[in-house]
């Protein structure tokens, strides 16, 4: 390592520091002694409390709670963790930006992780994962390792953590999927060996409903009364220094009395601010709507606009925060977010500040809060899919998610599907209300929904703060969990936002770092060939052009645009949850492959002079790759489904081995539900990936085309190789061909608006049932004993066609048959014919691709 005592570590850095609750005054002259004694310069604020950006190269700060903020993210400065600094030290040379960004959307940014007894693949989807969302991977164990990612005790990075009482958490690997399936967070505890508490059995039982650190001060858009600040004592008004000379304006529509205007006045002004009336001169304004000429006035000119529970905020804790970090510190919709209206929202497995503010988050999207739960009820909003509600929920087919489907959609100003697979993910062991309050407000999705275009005459600030919103979105990360984070470049010259173009941009920084700045994103550029770069087009190893990739930003964006959802990976881990943890294997290697091309991207532009040596255990992403470059694997041309394939059965390194050999051959295999061209199977089977797949119109050809692969490593044409089965066609009474042909003509719409309904108790379970009728269209809904009704009375007057089938899929258990009755008296009363059938029909009609009923299906024909 190198002596930090002899080396200008710094020599080309000038920093700023932003002083908040985590980083004190004391703490900030002692890193400014630092700094200045190992080569680097400190700029201090202007007397108006702003910084000089284009003075500093580094802004310093454990939050990104600051008012220039938006502005180091345009100028694409970075903005690290006060730790950076003594990690470059310990180091012998500046630290990477990425793994210590204090923004909380990355989510892994202090997070090192050590893989112990992790397959390859796995290891290499969880190291990527980490690595896009700010932590990093260390080979071996040592005193900065945070975390070991582990199946038991028994490897040596294990015993050695244990032995030298190394403060790292060692957890399973499930952990990190949850995380990256939320994009949050969340607590280790139920994840950390040796006594795990997702791999007991008793699951179900109660978890501690945890405190929502994250809504303090914000679990209402128009608080009761004005809370006492934190720093005060008893009978004595505090002194405030947040207004310090900034002119604040009240808006109208607040309709507060005279006495507590006449206190927010007072408390304003003995702060250091002025109250104003005229919206072109304040600096911050203050309103409980999302309308109005003056809200719309103010937030053309660039002004910061909160509502009275944000300004309230400001005076309890005297630092400034951004009213859009809180979803209900920004005025709220007046008439709620489009789709709300008559929607009846409940929730469960919350308590304390997290109710109320989902209490106040769903009444202000425009929906109906509800206490308590009935049948009329459109949706709920749980913690854990475990609680009386959830039970209910089920049977009346109540949609039931996390809340984050309120937060993101309350956020982007439109509902989010409820496809979308986080706001349905509950970890077994773990309340989500640990997690709530983390969602920032959609700035550019506000801006176009409530007030679009520009001022008739803009002013050189408003033409700024427009300019600063265009590049630091540009320079961000446009999808994904970290969508809207920023990180910095290392070094620049002086770039003037409104001043210099792209080019004057490029040149400074390659001046002074020897790298060229990152090609900006414009909106006229989206359909240029030079754009289209960006996007693979399902080419997976496609060489990116040079003029695109000359710095590591589009791979980042690119590794985050391709990890942000992981589906084939998560897919294959929840397959192997049911096999048990001792032969799963759940992962993939498209992450680490995005990283590590990022890596030897990194290498080829950087200067000769920046190589070093490391210090033993040094994390992976500060090493300079000494081998040689892999050759680019072949393009995929072929995406396959496997199923009934019994090659790999309990041999999951062979697996892994083959799987390779496949890919080499530009052939993936993808897991159940993506995109895929050919299904492989060895005989004609009822499964739902076949039955799935054959509904997409997929090739099904016999798994020997597979076998014929792997042991000639060449790839023979599947035509040769279409499954035939005759013995199965006979039986069941069709030609798989033929239905292939009409699955391509029907294009997933076979049972198009068919209503079919199954009883809750049925063997196997409901949902490889729903999997098969959805994948055909069909409106599938689960049916119970305390389901409600929910085909709409209906009188043969009323009704302008015939009688409409509706179907049950049942068995003839004694739960099931009770149901019968109940399920038939509905469908009369909604002029509709119920048939009551065995679930083959559905499996037959689906593997025939032909809509049709025979009496033979009816549970009473078919069971006798």
């Amino acid at each position: 390592m190198a002596d930090p005592e002899s080396s200008a570590v710094f020599s080309l850095c000038v920093f700023t520091f932003i002083l908040s609750r985590d980083l004190t005054e004391a703490a900030a002259k002692e890193l400014t002694q630092t700094a200045i004694k190992y080569g680097g310069q400190v700029v201090e604020p202007k007397r108006d409390g702003t910084i000089p950006l284009d003075q500093v190269t580094h802004v310093i700060s454990n939050t990104i709670d600051f008012p220039q903020y938006n502005d180091a993210a345009a100028m694409m400065l970075p903005v690290v963790k006060s730790n950076w600094i003594t990690m470059s030290l310990a180091r012998g040379k500046q630290a990477q930006i990425r793994h210590f960004t204090p923004d909380p959307r990355m989510i892994f940014s202090d997070v090192a992780v050590s893989c112990a007894d992790i397959p390859s693949n796995d290891k290499n989807a969880i190291v990527g994962a980490v690595m896009a969302m700010g932590g990093m991977d260390s080979d071996n164990v040592t005193r900065t390792t945070t975390h070991i990612c582990a199946l038991s005790l028994d490897h040596p990075k294990c015993k050695t953590a244990i032995e030298k009482k190394l403060k790292c958490k060692i957890v399973l690997p499930h952990w990190f999927d949850d995380c990256f399936k939320l994009g949050k967070r969340i607590d280790e505890k139920p994840y950390l060996l040796p006594d795990a508490e997702i791999l007991k059995p008793d699951l179900e039982d109660p978890v501690k409903v945890p405190s929502s650190q994250h809504l303090q001060g914000a679990t209402s858009a128009r608080p009761d009364y004005m809370p006492i600040p934190t720093d005060s004592s008893p009978g004595a008004r505090p002194t405030l220094t947040v207004f310090a000379g900034k002119k604040i304006m009240l808006s109208t529509d607040l309709a507060i009395r005279n006495r507590l205007l006449k206190i927010l006045e007072d408390l304003i002004t003995a702060g250091g601010g002025e109250m104003t009336d005229d919206v072109e001169k304040c600096d911050w304004f203050i309103c409980q709507y999302r309308d109005g000429p003056q809200y719309i006035r103010a937030s053309h000119n660039g002004k910061t606009v909160g509502n009275l529970s944000w300004l309230y905020h400001l005076i309890t804790q005297n630092e400034w925060t951004s009213p859009l970090r809180r979803l209900l510190h920004y005025p709220i919709p007046r008439d709620g977010i489009p789709g709300f209206k008559d929607k009846r929202i409940t929730v469960s497995n919350y308590g304390g500040e997290a109710r109320i503010y989902l209490e106040n988050l769903i009444t202000a999207a425009g929906a109906t809060f509800t206490k308590t739960m009935k049948a009329d009820n459109t949706h709920l909003i749980t913690a854990r899919d475990n609680s009386e509600k959830c039970e209910a929920a089920r049977d009346w087919n109540i949609e039931m998610v996390n809340h984050l489907w309120i937060e993101e959609s309350y956020a982007k100003c439109e509902m989010q599907s409820l496809t979308v697979p986080k706001y349905t993910h509950f970890p077994p062991r773990t309340n989500l209300g640990e997690v709530i309050g983390q969602t920032f407000l959609d700035e550019k999705k506000v801006a176009a929904m409530y007030y679009p275009g520009g001022p008739e005459k803009p002013t050189a600030s408003s033409k700024r703060k427009r300019k600063i919103l265009e590049l630091a979105d540009e320079n961000s990360f446009s999808e994904g969990p970290a969508e809207g984070v920023v990180i910095g470049r290392q070094a620049r010259k002086e770039f003037d936002i409104m001043k210099d173009s792209d080019a004057d941009y490029a040149e400074k920084t390659t001046e002074v770092f020897g790298v060229p700045a990152p090609a900006k994103r414009r909106a006229t550029e989206v359909s240029t060939p030079a754009r289209t770069r960006h996007v693979r087009g399902g080419k997976e190893n496609e060489t990116p052009d040079t003029s695109i990739t000359s710095s590591s930003r589009s791979a980042k964006d690119k590794a985050l645009h391709r990890l942000s959802d992981l589906a084939p990976d998560i897919a294959l881990y929840e397959k192997e949850k049911k096999r048990g943890v001792n032969n799963g294997h759940w992962g993939g290697k498209r992450a680490a492959d995005l990283i590590e091309k990022e890596h030897l991207n990194r290498r080829s532009h950087s200067s000769p002079g920046n190589a070093g040596t490391e210090e033993d255990g040094q994390t992976n992403t500060e090493k300079m790759p000494t081998k040689k470059t892999r050759p680019s694997l072949k393009e995929v041309e072929m995406r396959v489904v496997l199923t009934g394939f019994k090659r790999w059965v309990s041999d999951k390194h062979k697996e892994d081995a083959d799987r390779k050999k496949l890919r080499e051959l530009g052939i993936q295999v993808v897991a159940d539900g993506q995109p895929c061209d050919y299904l492989v199977a060895p005989q004609l089977v009822r499964t739902v990936k076949f039955l799935r797949n054959l509904s997409k119109g997929a090739t099904i050809v016999s798994s020997a085309w597979i076998e014929e692969c792997l042991d000639t490593k060449k790839v023979p044409d599947p035509k040769d190789y279409l499954l035939r089965d005759r013995e199965s066609e006979k039986k069941f009474g069709l030609n798989l061909q033929a239905s292939v042909e009409k699955a391509r003509k029907n294009n997933g719409k076979l049972l198009w608006s068919v209503p079919i309904y199954c009883t809750a108790s049925i063997k196997n379970g409901t949902d490889s049932y729903k999997a098969i009728a959805e994948a055909n269209g069909a409106i599938f809904m689960v049916y119970a004993a305390r389901s409600g009704t929910t085909i709409k009375p209906t009188s043969p007057e009323e009704d302008d066609g015939g009688r409409d089938p509706v179907y049950l899929l049942s068995t003839t258990n004694p739960e099931e048959k009770r149901l019968w009755k109940k399920f038939n008296d509905m469908a009369e009363k909604g002029n509709m014919e119920p048939r009551v059938v065995a679930p083959d029909w559905l499996l037959d009609v689906v593997m025939r691709q032909e809509l049709s009923f025979d009496k033979k299906y009816l549970v009473s024909n078919f069971f006798s």
